[in-house]
């Protein structure tokens, strides 16, 4: 079969789809898509709220919980000790599939019945607010973190992590301490505002660096000690040149960081996509995989395309934040040990299952929601085998003349409003685009304004100068104005490490922080070096002021 071009049903751009790609979905027995790669992932994006958190009270114990569904929807929810709980069966709520009504119609009613859990976060200690996170002990509002201790404000630590504080990507076989702003980086220690660090101590405000010690302002360095803006020094000479700097002082820390946006931005060389270990692939971050096409922060994935952060699947395309010995996954988002899945949300320990959501643990699901350890269920309901295919069957033929067969849940089913998701986060949409796309937006999203009890610039400029005091007092964010406060454990970490309060919340931090990396796209560009006139798919847009190099070009800079 030929490549052929098709006019996405969403954005009404034409898209390819690719021989490989016919033979990918004859294999799973499903349709072609009809949006393009990049509305599809946008369409799972809508059903990741990873971060926008709210307090309600559990719908069975009736205390107060932590989570990511705001009061005024109308799900369900429970507390995580209770959803894991035997006290209730998500089977109470199985009906018969109605062949006289849209197979999305009905997945809503059931949506409104079975309850959610309000976080998914298991086997942690002190680490209420975490959210697709477990095995953690006092953390404090960090999303995607796991068997790691003492870590705020972050986000994918994928690596077990002690004291590191607005991190984003610690991983790559290893995790970090006493780290913060750190991104794409692992086995750190003591490091600050880097990006791409590997096996590196006391680096401050570098790019790029393997094995490195005591650098500061520097870029593209291996196995380097004493490098102050990318110049060797002695032992004493590095040391008088980092004390001209009070890096306790919030001012000269914002002098040092316009310093470093010009060294990402003017001075490093960028290697045009980040790939090590592997063969065939395109996209950017990935590793150890091998047949990985379009696909950003992976490891160790095989036959893939248009996937990000996942690791360890084989077979698999159009997903996300999935992965731990999956196989043949089409068109889901968050799965975990899972084999021949196709259209599922948030479920993990499955296989043989289709448009589910919030099941775990399952074998043979069509259309299910909150389902725990069963077999041959539709729409909540069991049945025996034989009459599970045949229904089964029958249900695909339905959808298949309702044009409902074949791709993710459409955006109207998704629990969250889309500024509460990871699609605003690497999409973002305003309320009028999102609404007309389709998607839900939330009016009231948690925060407050207005109410702060002391100024950005009366906060003492050093951290010296900060008491105990600061932990009652109510702080405005320079970017945003919402409110936010320092908490204990901030606090402390930040005296340990001579860093001053931060002048913005945390969410905007964050959003800055995913400012500095390219997008989950490529464009096809030419090597920058002089004379050089390789070419390659990379995902810095040619309008990008960063110097991009082909990799052999690059390795011969950094060596």
């Amino acid at each position: 079969m030929e490549s052929q071009t098709k006019q996405c049903q969403n954005c009404k751009k034409d898209f390819t789809i690719e021989p490989e790609d016919f033979a990918f979905y004859e294999k799973m027995k499903v349709p072609a898509p009809t949006w393009c790669p990049e509305c599809r992932m946008q369409r799972r994006f809508a059903w990741r709220n990873e971060r926008v958190l709210y307090k309600r009270k559990c719908d069975m114990c009736g205390k107060s919980t932590v989570t990511i569904y705001s009061p005024d929807k109308p799900y369900k929810v429970y507390c995580p000790t209770c959803w894991w709980s035997d006290k209730w069966s998500a089977l109470d709520f199985g009906v018969d599939f109605n062949f006289e009504r849209p197979f999305f119609e009905q997945f809503y009613d059931l949506q409104l019945k079975v309850p959610r859990i309000a976080l998914l976060t298991k086997n942690s200690i002190n680490s209420d607010y975490t959210n697709h996170s477990n095995n953690n002990k006092n953390c404090y509002l960090s999303y995607s973190t796991f068997n790691s201790e003492n870590v705020m404000y972050s986000t994918t630590v994928m690596e077990p992590s002690h004291n590191i504080c607005d991190c984003c990507y610690i991983q790559n076989g290893g995790g970090g301490q006493l780290i913060y702003q750190l991104l794409f980086s692992g086995r750190c220690y003591r490091c600050q505002y880097s990006i791409l660090l590997r096996d590196c101590t006391d680096c401050f405000y570098c790019y790029d660096c393997h094995g490195c010690s005591d650098c500061f302002l520097s870029c593209n360095l291996r196995n380097k000690q004493y490098y102050f803006r990318n110049k060797q020094y002695t032992k004493e000479e590095y040391f008088e040149k980092i004390h001209e700097y009070n890096l306790e002082s919030f001012k000269v820390r914002t002098d040092l960081f316009v310093l470093y946006l010009d060294l990402i931005k003017n001075i490093a060389v960028h290697r045009f996509a980040v790939i090590e270990n592997s063969t065939n692939v395109s996209g950017d971050n990935i590793f150890n995989s091998k047949n990985t096409f379009r696909s950003f922060s992976v490891y160790e994935l095989e036959n893939a395309k248009f996937v990000i952060e996942s690791t360890d699947t084989k077979d698999v395309m159009d997903s996300g934040y999935q992965g731990l010995n999956s196989e043949l996954v089409y068109e889901s988002h968050a799965l975990i040990h899972s084999y021949n899945v196709l259209f599922t949300n948030l479920s993990y320990d499955n296989s043989e299952i289709q448009y589910c959501d919030s099941c775990h643990n399952n074998q043979n699901l069509f259309g299910c929601i909150g389902l725990k350890a069963q077999n041959y269920c539709i729409l909540n309901k069991r049945y025996t085998k034989d009459e599970y295919e045949k229904i089964r069957l029958k249900i695909i033929g339905h959808m298949m003349e309702t044009k409902e067969y074949g791709e993710f849940f459409p955006p109207k089913l998704s629990p969250f409003g889309y500024n509460e998701t990871q699609g605003n986060i690497y999409m973002p949409l305003n309320e009028d685009q999102a609404l007309r796309l389709g998607y839900k937006w939330e009016d009231c999203l948690p925060g407050t304004f207005g109410k702060e009890t002391v100024k950005s610039e009366e906060i003492p400029d050093v951290i010296s100068e900060i008491g105990d005091a600061i932990l009652k007092e109510i702080l405005c964010c320079d970017e945003c104005k919402k409110n936010y406060n320092i908490v204990s454990q901030e606090l402390d970490f930040y005296r340990h490490e001579h860093i001053p309060v931060p002048r913005l919340c945390p969410d905007c931090r964050y959003r800055n922080r995913i400012k500095l990396l390219p997008p989950r796209k490529l464009w096809h560009r030419h090597c920058m070096k002089p004379g050089c006139t390789n070419e390659f798919e990379t995902s810095y847009a040619p309008d990008r002021p960063e110097i991009v190099y082909c990799e052999q070009c690059y390795q011969q800079e950094v060596a």
